[in-house]
């Protein structure tokens, strides 16, 4: 028999997934659009480019922790901790990815991917945070 808040733990780490995807992917829309970013396909090799994409994704992966841990039944930080680990195996296939196909120099793939139980952590703890003072 399934655990009760099985279906509201689950939704807590995939509504973070699917929120983060798209706050990504739109701010990334928004720089090709702008001409910031080359067309979609197209590799990019400026390093102040991909520290920008860097700085957004940093902040809203800290936020999709801070949702995860927000919309869990119970334990936020376990839930958080699941969500990062999820978030780092994606990291990983993604980099992969990127560095196979050549799209960037392969410190941003290797970044993101670092950086996510830092950023899961501090969402973590930020969530923590503001129930104290609640």
């Amino acid at each position: 028999m399934p655990a009760p808040h099985l279906g509201r733990s689950i939704w807590s780490i995939v509504a973070a997934i699917i929120v983060v995807t798209i706050l990504s992917l739109g701010t990334d829309e928004i720089f090709h659009l702008l001409g910031v970013y080359p067309p979609w396909g197209q590799p990019m090799w400026e390093a102040k480019l991909n520290a920008l994409a860097l700085s957004y994704r940093l902040v809203y992966d800290t936020f999709g922790s801070y949702l995860t841990a927000r919309l869990a039944p119970y334990q936020p930080l376990r839930h958080v901790l699941w969500g990062a680990h999820i978030a780092f195996l994606l990291s990983l296939l993604g980099a992969a990815g990127a560095i196979a196909m050549k799209a960037g120099p392969v410190w941003y793939p290797v970044a993101l991917a670092l950086s996510v139980y830092p950023t899961a952590w501090l969402g973590g703890r930020l969530y923590q945070m503001g129930q104290r003072t609640a």
